[in-house]
């Protein structure tokens, strides 16, 4: 359903506009503007351009997944069928199901029927029985895109929740490569956390992945947070003022899951009211903390190592960023043993390089989380 459309059909003010639900793409998307005109031009190019192999990467709540589905949604709008799966065991035959089904005005069926007997009596009768393709899943994959090649249509595949210890991840990546060298009309995009994408990459079979598009969601700029704001409220019928826009633009701290987040709470606090209050905007915030602690915080923490979680609470020390070599010196461990710490504290995303030396939290809210478990 396009945005217009969507927009039309909200005629109260209880029709949240706001969209904190896993992967659902929202009327602005914050931040990603560059990224979404680079694939549209990819879409829509004669010649191959590189976006086609994109990994998108980036900490829980950055986006990814919702990136992934704006994606889809562009290649569809520039007549290339997709095939949108999650990496999990059965993932072939998904992206096999999906294309078919995503390509059936497109594709005939490549399902083999044989007759098996014809009788003949008061009612002629014919007995059919399927064939299956005895083809592997590469074959049976080439044979779609050699139909899709006839219209000239291509197929793109998205993956999210990469996981590099899968089998099929690294089969569907090694036949993608093969689908590339033959000049095929055909993306993969994938997404994931940061080490699960190490994970893949560093895989010798499929090596050329290193070469991949690489993009890494983090912080969006404060002016495009309020810009989606306020458009997002406004463009459905209420208003806000600056002083509450200002302080849901502080809460939000840049992080896109937060951003719609706080749009909905403080949206749903007075549903009655065109204006949104600066008090609806503060027990909205309130609200959304709560559940980013449950939602994103607490996931993440429970994922981290001993040592890890040991790196984090040293730089509590600190009123601001922290000096690496203190942090080090603070857990009594060597600077090798710490910077491998900070480097998966680092691919998590729940930290950050400052400069040469110096790192700092990057994930809203984490420090405020450390500190109450201490």
């Amino acid at each position: 359903m396009h945005k217009e459309t969507r927009r039309k059909e909200r005629s109260s003010h209880d029709e949240n506009p706001f969209t904190p639900s896993f992967g659902e793409v929202p009327d602005h998307l914050a931040g990603r503007h560059d990224i979404v005109r680079r694939f549209d031009r990819a879409f829509s190019a004669r010649l191959r351009r590189p976006e086609l192999t994109t990994i998108l990467t980036g900490a829980r709540g950055t986006g990814k997944t919702t990136l992934l589905s704006c994606i889809a949604r562009r290649a569809e709008s520039s007549g290339w069928v997709c095939a949108e799966v999650t990496c999990g065991e059965g993932m072939l035959d998904d992206i096999e199901i999906r294309s078919r089904h995503a390509a059936a005005h497109l594709v005939p069926s490549l399902d083999r029927v044989r007759i098996t007997s014809v009788g003949v009596s008061d009612v002629a009768s014919v007995g059919f029985e399927f064939v299956p393709d005895k083809d592997n899943w590469r074959r049976r994959m080439e044979l779609i895109l050699d139909d899709l090649d006839k219209t000239e249509t291509g197929l793109l595949i998205t993956v999210d929740e990469v996981n590099g210890s899968l089998d099929e991840m690294i089969r569907l990546a090694t036949v993608y490569q093969h689908f590339v060298r033959e000049g095929r009309k055909v993306s993969l995009v994938m997404a994931g956390l940061p080490h699960n994408v190490s994970s893949l990459i560093k895989d010798k079979t499929v090596s050329f992945l290193r070469r991949a598009q690489r993009e890494t969601l983090g912080r969006i700029d404060d002016f495009e947070v309020r810009d989606a704001l306020k458009k997002t409220i406004e463009e459905n019928g209420r208003t806000i003022g600056g002083s509450g826009l200002e302080r849901a633009v502080e809460a939000v701290d840049g992080f896109p899951f937060m951003l719609q987040l706080v749009g909905y709470r403080i949206w749903d606090e007075s549903i009655e009211s065109q204006a949104i209050s600066d008090d609806d905007v503060e027990r909205g915030i309130a609200a959304a903390r709560s559940e980013m602690e449950s939602r994103i915080l607490g996931a993440t923490y429970n994922e981290l190592s001993d040592g890890d979680i040991a790196y984090v609470n040293a730089m509590l020390e600190d009123e601001g960023d922290s000096k690496t070599g203190d942090v080090a010196a603070r857990l009594g461990v060597s600077t090798s043993l710490a910077a491998q710490y900070r480097r998966r504290l680092i691919d998590a995303g729940v930290i950050g390089g400052r400069r040469r030396g110096v790192v700092g939290f990057d994930l809203p809210y984490f420090r405020e989380f450390l500190e109450r478990r201490r």
